[in-house]
């Protein structure tokens, strides 16, 4: 379970992220959209512990991320945008030092890991170092890694980028899989098509404030719009901008 209340983020003037709440329960699969710079990196590292909000709090399976970051962290996974990687351990060594972070023991992480690398076909680069991987062997090997310890809540920053078709689809049939099961997902994607096929619900962010929440069809609702998110997606953003210009012209 995720729980983000009144959450703001500045940076000197400029409001990253504006007075943000929202409950994702467990087993949900959340997506979160937004046009660039809208807040929605920001709002993530918040969530797993990078950086601390201005006001208000984030809480992950019922541990504050502040006031609790041991506890929380035990309980999530973070995959950024760019994964950092250790580039001269090989993925196998990887997956190994991950597992001992958690405390687990050698036959577990060698249970789950041979079961990880087989979803995400990674069997030809467990011998090789980590620093000669393309970008999209590099990011299977950091989502098997934070799946490796069975976290309550993963969050992952435009998980699909350096993911050829294939393994977008593998990534997909895994996280749903792993939903299913009782894990929640939240992810940012600036592809519409990954949070319309997947998501159970859908956020929308602009300017820092949480604009939409809702299933595809709530958004439809909310926008006035009855075809694809990409409709919902563009009249909701389209609304906020116009509130957002009226509201300063207004002061």
């Amino acid at each position: 379970m995720i729980e983000l209340v009144h959450l703001v983020k500045r940076f000197g003037e400029l409001v990253a992220v504006n007075d943000l709440s929202l409950t994702v329960p467990r087993g949900e699969f959340f997506a979160v959209l937004g046009p660039n710079a809208a807040g929605k990196t920001t709002t993530i590292r918040i969530l797993a512990g990078l950086i601390k909000p201005t006001s208000g709090s984030a809480r992950v399976a019922g541990f504050d991320v502040q006031a609790q970051p041991v506890e929380a962290r035990r309980r999530l996974a973070y995959v950024p945008d760019f994964p950092f990687l250790y580039d001269k351990l090989t993925p196998w060594e990887f997956f190994r030092f991950t597992g001992q972070l958690f405390q687990m023991e050698d036959a577990r992480i060698r249970s789950v890991a041979n079961e990880l690398v087989a979803r995400f076909n990674l069997e030809p680069y467990l011998g090789k170092q980590i620093e000669g991987l393309s970008h999209g062997t590099r990011q299977r090997v950091a989502i098997a890694s934070a799946l490796l310890h069975a976290p309550e809540v993963v969050v992952l920053d435009e998980p699909m980028v350096g993911l050829d078709p294939h393994h977008a689809r593998v990534l997909k049939d895994v996280l749903k899989e792993k939903s299913r099961q009782g894990m929640t997902i939240f992810i940012s994607s600036h592809q519409l098509s990954v949070a319309e096929e997947m998501a159970d619900r859908i956020g929308i962010i602009h300017q820092g404030r949480l604009v939409a929440v809702g299933t595809h069809e709530e958004l439809r609702r909310q926008s006035g719009q009855d075809g694809a998110l990409e409709q919902s997606f563009l009249a909701l953003t389209a609304q906020e901008a116009n509130f957002t210009e009226e509201k300063a012209a207004a002061h």
